[in-house]
């Protein structure tokens, strides 16, 4: 059996970052989280962390981190038949999305209240990634799969509209969307793998968008994105959730009505968490069904 301490102090630098963080966390001395770590690589043969800034788990140190969350969320459940072994709420680490966090995500989990989570933000073009690597035990994504050894919940499509002020539509869009002014407009992108600008953009010139690229502000706020658009900072693709407000105010106007984008979302979780992790995602599903486009009324992508 390995030793739960060990393998604890091992997920906490990962995630921290640094022993000192992790030692804080977990209410030891840093001392003690290296002398766990030293003693979990000894009986593991191999080195678990490469020592940094920050501090990351190596490819082996991370199939043991996820060996931990796999046995922390199964013993989690197993209290609720044997109240005596309940050591309270389980830490759970999920990828999602910015923009599901913001429209649609957070009453699922406020639904679920057997759970700690550990949220990571991130594109839903690479979310599944974390997954892939151990690193969460569920991801809300933009890929289908198959990811081997999960289970895939196709969740709806989550809609995006392509907004602005009026008067910045005015000022860069005279003559409405063109490849000459998508050169000259400023947008807006999330990060640097935020692709949804430019996906719309592509689709609505038939390909021919400008040589070098949009020209672009990177703000990563999905409410930042609306109050930007609505200050004439740039146009962006908003969720639809979050710009009808401002629509229906006259604050923001589609740049091309009746021009949606749609980004399909699925559920990602190892088949072997499935009946541990089946409270959440039954939320997940009903807050999803009431929230996102279902597939047969998809548009646009």
């Amino acid at each position: 059996m390995l030793d739960p301490a060990q393998l604890a102090a091992l997920a906490a630098v990962h995630r921290r970052g640094a022993f000192d963080l992790a030692a804080a966390e977990l209410a030891v001395t840093p001392s003690a989280v290296s002398q766990r770590i030293r003693a979990l690589e000894e009986r593991i043969g191999t080195l678990l962390i490469r020592r940094g800034q920050p501090c990351a788990a190596t490819e082996a140190g991370l199939r043991l981190i996820r060996h931990f969350d796999e046995i922390a969320l199964l013993e989690s459940r197993l209290g609720e038949d044997l109240p005596a072994l309940s050591a309270g709420p389980a830490s759970l680490r999920i990828a999602v999305n910015a923009d599901s966090l913001a429209t649609w995500v957070l009453p699922a989990l406020a639904a679920c209240e057997d759970f700690l989570y550990d949220l990571v933000i991130d594109d839903q073009d690479v979310s599944q990634d974390w997954l892939r690597r151990g690193e969460v035990m569920a991801a809300i994504t933009g890929h289908p799969g198959p990811l081997q050894g999960c289970d895939t919940v196709a969740l709806g499509a989550l809609r995006y509209r392509a907004t602005a002020s009026p008067d910045y539509l005015a000022t860069w869009f005279p003559e409405g969307v063109t490849p000459g002014a998508l050169a000259r407009a400023p947008t807006l992108v999330f990060s640097g793998i935020d692709r949804l600008q430019h996906l719309w953009a592509a689709r609505e010139t038939g390909g021919a968008l400008p040589a070098a690229g949009l020209p672009c502000h990177r703000l990563a706020s999905s409410q930042g994105f609306v109050e930007a658009c609505v200050l004439g900072l740039g146009w962006a693709m908003n969720p639809e959730a979050l710009a009808a407000p401002h629509l229906a105010s006259g604050a923001l106007v589609e740049i091309r009505p009746e021009s949606p984008l749609d980004v399909a979302l699925y559920w990602q979780f190892p088949r072997l968490m499935g009946p541990a992790l089946a409270p959440l995602t039954k939320a997940i599903r009903a807050q999803a069904a009431r929230a996102l486009i279902p597939p047969e009324c998809r548009g646009g992508r």
